[in-house]
């Protein structure tokens, strides 16, 4: 990803093939300036797209559909393998992915997401986020089912919102959403930064999926003029969240490339890609120094 953040964001612009980015880590780090930080990590109550930007990076939703840095590897199905709905679209059967695990070494099976539902269903995030939902049960360790008081074809992309990140039980109780399965894991946490490692027993690793980073490094800057000066002066790689008449002032900077939008979050930082891009606004360096 270090390599791929120039040009167009699909072809890398300094050392390193697609395949050696596609092993995990090696690519170093990216510091990522944002307006500001989120004041916690619990996925929910992510509802501004920066933070959803980094709670991804952590907490998985269900349902996505991956591929490694610049598409060099088969698309995969995330934490679902599949999922179905009867024939009146009032249950949803989910298959987990067998041999995940959070983090913290706990299990991601049914229980993990059974606890997960449960909070959905007493909160008013995410009442909004899976309308009709009245009861979710396991009918083995590794399914899970979703019932609906009316048809529902929408779930599909509904589990794939990232606010829907599945959360470590354990965590649940009291660090919100710092325990995930994703590709990184927070690691230092101080006063207008960020820092996320990568997650070594990722089970998107072993599959050609990245993550090409070894650390993700999030600073919040709140004016605009100061995260394009930590760009230009390299200590940034990425200045994140920029209105459109700050993008328009530095589009002739010929070692600068804007993004207006349409990027996928996970695909911007991850090397994968998101089930569900959302907009982005940012401007990246054509070359970048490891």
């Amino acid at each position: 990803m270090l390599a791929g953040c120039g040009g167009d964001g699909d072809t890398p612009s300094t050392g390193g093939s697609s395949a050696q980015l596609s092993r995990a880590g090696g690519g170093g780090a990216l510091v990522y300036a944002l307006p500001a930080l989120p004041n916690d990590l619990d996925p929910l109550f992510a509802t501004a797209r920066d933070e959803q930007l980094i709670t991804l990076q952590i907490n998985e939703p269900l349902v996505e559909t991956l591929s490694g840095p610049y598409e060099d590897s088969a698309r995969r199905p995330g934490l679902a393998q599949s999922i179905h709905p009867s024939r009146d679209q009032t249950i949803w059967t989910l298959r987990l992915r067998d041999g995940v695990r959070f983090t913290n070494g706990t299990p991601f099976n049914a229980a993990a997401v059974l606890a997960n539902a449960r909070r959905w269903q007493s909160e008013a995030e995410g009442q909004t986020l899976l309308p009709g939902l009245f009861a979710v049960d396991a009918p083995r360790p590794d399914v899970v089912r979703f019932l609906f008081n009316r048809p529902a074809p929408d779930v599909p992309r509904q589990l794939s919102h990232p606010q829907l990140g599945i959360v470590a039980p354990e965590s649940l109780k009291g660090s919100g959403g710092s325990v995930g399965t994703g590709p990184f894991k927070t690691m230092t946490t101080v006063a207008g930064e960020l820092v996320l490692g990568r997650n070594p027993a990722w089970w998107g690793t072993s599959l050609g999926l990245g993550p090409a980073l070894d650390s993700l490094d999030f600073r919040g800057v709140s004016g605009a003029g100061g995260r394009v000066a930590l760009l230009r002066a390299g200590e940034a790689q990425v200045a994140g969240t920029l209105p459109p008449k700050t993008i328009s002032s530095i589009a002739s900077d010929p070692l600068l490339t804007t993004v207006p939008g349409g990027v996928g979050l996970a695909r911007s930082v991850r090397g994968i890609e998101s089930a569900e891009p959302a907009p982005f606004s940012g401007v990246w360096l054509t070359t970048i120094r490891p």
